[in-house]
This record gives structure tokens, C-alpha cells and sequence, in this order.
């Protein structure tokens, strides 16, 4: 009863020495089973907190045998009354007395860095620049291009007032730290169930909380034989993904689940065309690492604002890839602290090697370089060798790209909610371009693009054909990849001939209403 196929899962607790049987269906939410614990618990209802997916674990902690914390979900291991799990429910009171700790620790810390940067000397300083600078542009009759000059230094002062502010910004460093005095991420143990899903392209990355995320990138390193063949210090890989997580933004479309779903993809393309097979253990730790980084601190506007702003990166980078190449820039900077570095093992000619693996696939990223990647790679595959280095090279350029646009390979309701976040950011962007008298594309205009409409040209033009060339090479991708993008072809153009349809309506009562006016 209590398998992974059963309908439903059977539970032991240990209620304060006492057996608690807890039965319920595999469909329910973890809100319903961690309803089902406190009832078990004895607590009354109505002096529970409301409990939501993020905060699941620490209003209410589940403790096997060993004090590992479990996950509390549908697909959570079953044990039985001879091993029950031990319930640990956390009082509104220790949360609060927690709650204030940790806002204290903050202000402490917050304290530390403004009097270590001069953070207030700073902004009197440019505050004091900024307004003798505004005064001299409002009230001195100066000839047009000095005024110009002046507009253009206040600016420069005001960008870097605000990038100082952000705390995302390079310069700041207090996100690349790793986080020494910071608790791990809980263990979890991933049941069977999980970790055969894991290697799916179906897997719903919506169901997992970014601490459970860390875990599943965790096991896929340690599943791969990575840990165990390179000599990585496991402590070091969970500072380093704590340390990856703390550097995606929360941006709509490009944040740390994004790195997930990406490097999730990439997992089960490994495991289904049995790339081990093939690739060398370095290709495919370039593989994984390189899907872990290639978006790190992505600012949310893609590389033609960067350009048409004439943003610091653009101009650092000079207007070749400069996201991708920030993204390899803070990598980078990450690995290059000693309690992230899970490549410490590797000699300096092979960390060279890995270093310019891992630059090559997050810059192949960059979409105006799609036609380019994907003509080479269809000049290479009917006559592909995986002995040869330039093939491979190609071969995992075209799989990062794969990975990092596969949305629409999930199932429906999986891929669904991705278009419209990445909708959410583009109009975001498309907004502040318009503010700002910059160019728009028009698939990123909110007054132009529909998601059927922006899906399906991307869906037949970008994905299906890039997918099916890959298919030449892994026919095993068919059914479970290039099927679902056709199918999701053809339900978005259902979708549109349903929206020409009531738009060809609405046009008619619109011409009807005004010739009834003009009669």
C-alpha cells in the first residue's frame, strides 16, 4: 500500500512515543498531508498557520531514523511502524524569537558592509555631485554642447548611484561570498519515484521549492559519477550550488528555476541518448556546469537592450554577447573562491581546458548565433565522429541550446506557464524601451504579439527543426521530444484560428455598430 504505484501511501509517525498510522492518497497536495500530520500531532486547526509550499519546512519538520529531514509530499519514502518518522512542529513563538534573531543578524551585517564600503559618504557624495551638477544645467546659460557634456555626466552618476544601490550589481561581491555561516540546504531524500523522474523529459520543475532543487542538481552530479571521479568535495558542491542560487535574480522568466528546468533537461537528454557512452566524463561535467551557469545574474533585458542602451555590459563587452559573457564572467568569479571551486582536483592545463569547454557552450547560447551553431552542427551530422574534437565540440554547443529553450518538449502544463513568464519579461522590457525611445522588436511588444502567435513561429521555426537534426543522430528522441513539439505546433494554431476567429467577429459588430450610427 504504501509503493510508489499504489493510489495510496501509508505513513508511521512517532506522536510522542506513540504510532501515529497516517493514510493518504497519492494525488493529494502537501498541504493536505502536512493538514493530515498536524491532525495527527493533536494541534487544533485553527491555531495552525496558514501553510504554503514555501514554508513547508519550518512550521513542520519530518525526521527519519537517522535526524535526516524528509520532504513532505505525495511522493515522499514510506517507512513502516517498526521506522516511523518523527514530527517536529515549530511554535508561532520560536518562529518569531528565530524571525527576530535573523532580522538582528541582518542589521548587523548591513552595518558592517555600509561602514566597510562608505556607503553614506558615497551617496553624500554623488547626491552633492549630482545636485551642483543639476544647478549648473538649470540656472548657467551654457552654449549647447556643454550642456550635453553635463547631461551626459549626470547620467553616468545616476547609473552608478543605482548600480551601487542594486544589490545585484558586480562590484558589490556580497552575493559571491559563499555563505560559510549559513546552514546547509536540508537533505532530502528523493524517493525512487523522484529520481526516476528526474530523468524524464516530462519532469514538472514547478513542484519543487528551491532547496529541494539544490538536492535533485546534487544527486544528478553524484548519479553522474562526477563527484566520485573528479575527487569533488561534496561540502564544496553544495556551497557551490548555494552560492549559484544566490546569484539568478528574481526575474520572471531568468532566475534560478529557469537554471533548473535547463540543467533538468540536459540531465535527461545525458541519460536517454546514453551520452556516457560517447562523451568523456570532462564533456559531460562541462555539460552539466555549463546549463548550472549560463544565465547567472541575468539583469532581465536581453543583449539588444543591452546594446541599444549602451549599457556598462554592452560597453565592456563591446556589443558581442555581452549577457552570455557576463554570465561566464561571474562563473568564473565564483569558481575562483576555494570553498566553491569544485574543480580545486583538476591540474592547471585541465582546468584550462574545462574553462574554455564551459565559455564555449554558455556564449553558444546567445540566439543570434542560432543559424550560425545550427548550420555547422547540419554540416557535421550525417558524417558525424565522435572521435573528433570539432563534431563534439558542435554536438554539446547544440545540446546546451536544445536544453535552454526546451519548454515546449514538456507536457502542457508544464511548458504553459514558461511562455507566459517569458511573455511577462519581454513586455517588461518592450515597456522600458518604449520609455526610454529605444527600438522594440514586435514580438516582444505587448501590443503586437499574442502567445499563440509568438509560439508558433518559434515552435516551427527555431525548435522542431533543430530538434529533428539532433533526432539524425539520436533517433530515441522522437517519441519523447520531437513529438511533443509538434503537437504543441499544432494546439497553438488551433488556438490562433480560434482568436482570427473571434477577432473576425468583433470586427463585424464593430462595422455593423457604425453603419447602424451613420443611418
Amino acid at each position: 500500500m504504501g509503493s510508489a504505484s499504489s493510489a495510496y501511501r501509508v505513513i508511521y509517525l512517532d506522536v510522542d512515543g506513540r504510532i501515529q498510522k497516517v493514510v493518504f492518497s497519492r494525488f493529494c497536495s502537501p498541504y493536505d498531508i502536512k493538514e493530515l500530520f498536524c491532525t495527527a500531532l493533536g494541534l487544533p486547526r485553527e491555531s495552525v498557520p496558514a501553510l504554503s509550499v514555501l514554508d513547508r519546512n519550518t512550521t513542520l519538520s519530518l525526521l527519519d531514523s537517522t535526524g535526516a529531514m524528509v520532504s513532505i509530499d505525495p511522493t515522499m519514502p514510506h517507512n513502516t511502524e517498526r521506522s516511523p518518522y518523527r514530527v517536529v512542529p515549530l511554535t508561532g513563538g520560536q518562529l518569531a524569537d528565530k524571525e527576530e534573531l535573523f532580522q538582528n543578524v541582518l542589521t548587523q551585517v548591513a552595518e558592517q558592509f555600509s561602514r566597510a564600503f562608505k556607503i553614506n559618504e558615497l551617496k553624500t557624495e554623488v547626491t552633492n555631485r549630482l545636485a551642483m551638477l543639476e544647478k549648473r544645467v538649470e540656472l548657467e546659460g551654457m552654449k549647447v554642447v556643454e550642456i550635453e557634456k553635463c547631461r551626459s555626466d549626470i547620467k553616468k552618476l545616476r547609473e552608478e548611484m543605482a548600480s551601487r544601490n542594486n544589490s545585484h550589481f558586480l562590484d558589490d561581491n556580497k552575493k559571491l561570498t559563499p555563505r560559510r555561516d549559513v546552514p546547509s540546504y536540508p537533505k532530502y531524500h528523493l524517493s525512487q519515484e523522484t529520481v526516476e523522474a528526474l530523468r524524464q523529459p516530462t519532469f514538472d520543475v514547478w513542484q519543487w521549492e528551491p532547496n529541494e532543487m539544490l538536492s535533485c542538481l546534487e544527486h544528478m552530479y553524484h548519479d553522474l559519477d562526477l563527484v566520485k571521479d573528479f575527487n569533488m568535495n561534496p561540502i564544496t558542491l553544495k556551497r557551490w550550488l548555494l552560492c549559484i542560487h544566490d546569484n539568478y535574480r528574481m526575474n520572471p522568466f531568468h532566475n534560478f528555476r529557469h537554471c533548473f528546468c535547463v540543467t533538468q533537461m540536459m540531465y535527461s537528454m545525458i541519460c536517454l541518448c546514453s551520452l556516457q557512452e560517447t562523451f568523456t566524463q570532462v564533456d559531460i561535467l562541462i555539460l552539466m556546469t555549463a546549463a548550472v551557469c549560463h544565465d547567472l545574474d541575468h539583469p532581465g533585458y536581453n543583449n539588444m537592450y543591452q546594446i541599444n542602451a549602451r549599457t556598462e555590459l554592452a560597453v565592456r563587452y563591446n556589443d558581442i554577447s555581452p549577457l552570455e559573457n557576463h554570465h561566464c564572467a561571474i562563473a568564473f568569479q565564483i569558481f575562483s573562491q576555494p570553498d566553491c571551486n569544485i574543480f580545486s582536483t583538476f591540474d592547471p592545463e585541465a582546468f584550462k581546458q574545462i574553462r574554455q569547454g564551459i565559455i564555449t557552450l554558455i556564449l553558444a547560447t546567445d540566439m543570434a548565433r542560432h543559424g550560425e551553431i545550427l548550420d555547422s552542427f547540419k554540416h557535421k551530422v550525417d558524417s558525424f565522429d565522435f572521435t573528433d574534437e570539432e563534431h563534439v565540440t558542435c554536438l554539446k554547443m547544440v545540446l546546451i541550446k536544445c536544453c535552454d529553450i526546451s519548454n515546449e518538449v514538456r507536457p502542457m502544463e508544464v511548458a504553459e506557464p514558461w511562455a507566459d513568464c517569458l511573455l511577462e519579461e519581454y513586455f517588461m522590457q518592450s515597456d522600458r524601451e518604449k520609455a526610454e525611445g529605444l527600438p522594440v522588436a514586435p514580438f516582444m511588444d505587448r501590443e503586437k504579439v499574442t502567445k499563440p502567435t509568438a509560439q508558433i513561429g518559434f515552435i516551427k521555426f527555431v525548435l522542431i527543426p533543430m530538434f529533428e537534426t539532433v533526432m539524425k543522430l539520436f533517433p530515441q528522441i522522437e517519441d519523447v521530444m520531437v513529438q511533443p513539439l509538434r503537437e504543441s505546433r499544432d494546439r497553438y494554431e488551433e488556438l490562433k484560428q480560434i482568436d482570427d476567429a473571434m477577432n473576425e467577429v468583433q470586427k463585424k459588430k464593430s462595422e455593423n455598430l457604425t453603419m447602424g450610427k451613420k443611418k
